[in-house]
């Protein structure tokens, strides 16, 4: 027994010895919590949905790396105000999620940290991610965060329902619309055979899908609202025309109403609607869902790009998910530890795209791997049709929030469409005027 009690504070003292010496990352991240299901598991290939991947993810890089501590501090999306004031007091952490849209706020201000050199250190070059991911993270030449994913919006459908419509081809696909007027056909047939809504959009309490979809539908006619990235311009028939779209989908009716995203979630997972818009992140759940027997969705659901609407271009909105390291002071032995972390993530690059998003590093795109995942066929033309705004306008989060408001207001009724593209245009110019 004193042998095995010496052997026990032998092994406590090395464990102490070992926690003692561990390098901690502070890590904040959006995503979800999910501890519960997810939160001691480290089979990365087990794992469904972002955050279950991710959490699994940050699991295994602690278990195969003992001396590195890494704690998660989990953000009500997108976190940006939290993060705001941590950088303004000095507090920020050492590895935060942000979404490329974003990242120029904080870069133009000399708020990141560059990252070439952490990056050549683990042997990832900028020539191993694809065009889309490495342009949207290098800002004057430098690389500003590890990219992650590329994402957009999709429509998520459900094949029992689009069956019942008798919306459904000969070779097993949904029958989708390929312009604005093939959109109220198939939605009126569809809503005819159902009694359920065409659609499922986030239309309460959420003002990023609202703007997203203008800004597909702005895309998809070739528009240069951003020609000037310091100004919009939505005084053009372009913005009417797109606006007028999405206010004629819910008015007339083919539109679930007054949905938060939890709920809207929920609905297309219930059944209570044909097609869901959404983004590339709920592939990975829905898909689980769709391989389950007895459910709304068992072998019937596909998801797509959404359909072009306008003949000018093909184009969809896409923006993406990176990792960025904020300004502040930290030792060599910690950024060593970030830069095994980004190398972790950078292996596993597949494993995040299992959730829906685009892979960012080449060779993961183009594996067998990736190609034989469910759905990539239907969404590979992403790659080439998807777009973001121009990387020089800043405050795009704010100016997404501001064009989700008006163009809510006009599509709910309470203001008039010209009306709010005019408020919209003057509020988000008076912004960026004023940074």
């Amino acid at each position: 027994m004193k042998r095995l009690l010496l052997g026990t504070t032998a092994v406590s003292l090395l464990t102490l010895s070992s926690l003692a010496h561990a390098t901690t990352i502070e890590l904040q991240r959006f995503f979800g919590a999910c501890d519960a299901e997810y939160g001691k598991m480290t089979d990365v290939s087990a794992a469904v949905g972002e955050c279950g991947i991710i959490t699994t993810l940050v699991n295994k890089f602690e278990a195969d790396n003992p001396d590195i501590d890494v704690k998660v501090t989990t953000v009500e999306w997108p976190g940006y105000d939290q993060l705001n004031a941590q950088l303004a007091s000095r507090s920020a952490p050492d590895v935060v999620s942000i979404h490329y849209s974003a990242m120029s706020d904080y870069q133009s201000r000399g708020l990141l940290v560059p990252l070439d050199k952490l990056l050549k250190d683990q042997g990832i070059k900028t020539t191993d991610f694809t065009d889309a991911a490495i342009s949207s993270v290098t800002k004057e030449d430098k690389i500003y965060a590890l990219p992650f994913d590329n994402w957009t919006m999709l429509f998520h459908v459900n094949n029992n329902l689009m069956k019942q419509a008798g919306l459904m081809q000969a070779d097993g696909r949904p029958l989708l619309p390929t312009s604005r007027d093939e959109f109220f056909a198939q939605g009126k047939q569809f809503q005819e055979a159902t009694g359920k809504p065409y659609l499922i959009q986030v239309l309460a309490n959420e003002t990023s899908t609202y703007a997203r979809f203008f800004y597909t539908l702005m895309m998809q006619q070739d528009s240069k609202f951003f020609d000037d990235p310091s100004h919009i311009d939505l005084s053009g028939e372009d913005a009417k025309a797109a606006l007028t779209l999405m206010k004629d989908i819910t008015s007339k009716g083919f539109s679930a109403k007054d949905l938060d995203y939890p709920a809207a979630v929920s609905a297309f997972a219930n059944g209570d609607g044909g097609i869901a818009v959404n983004g590339t992140w709920l592939i990975g759940s829905y898909d689980a869902q769709s391989k389950e027997a007895n459910n709304v969705l068992s072998d019937g659901y596909r998801v797509f790009p959404s359909p072009q609407f306008f003949p000018q271009k093909n184009a969809t909105y896409a923006d993406g998910h990176g990792w960025v390291v904020p300004r502040g002071d930290r030792s060599n032995e910690k950024m060593a530890a970030i830069g095994k972390l980004f190398k972790f993530f950078y292996d596993n690059n597949y494993q995040w795209a299992r959730t829906g998003h685009l892979p960012t590093v080449k060779k993961v795109i183009a594996s067998d791997a990736f190609t034989s995942l469910p759905h990539r066929s239907d969404i590979a033309e992403i790659a080439q049709t998807g777009q973001a705004l121009p990387g020089e306008v800043l405050r795009q989060f704010a100016i997404q929030d501001i064009l989700g408001e008006e163009l809510g207001s006009a599509v709910n009724g309470n203001k008039s469409i010209d009306e709010a593209l005019e408020t919209a245009q003057y509020r988000i110019n008076d912004l960026l005027e004023n940074i």
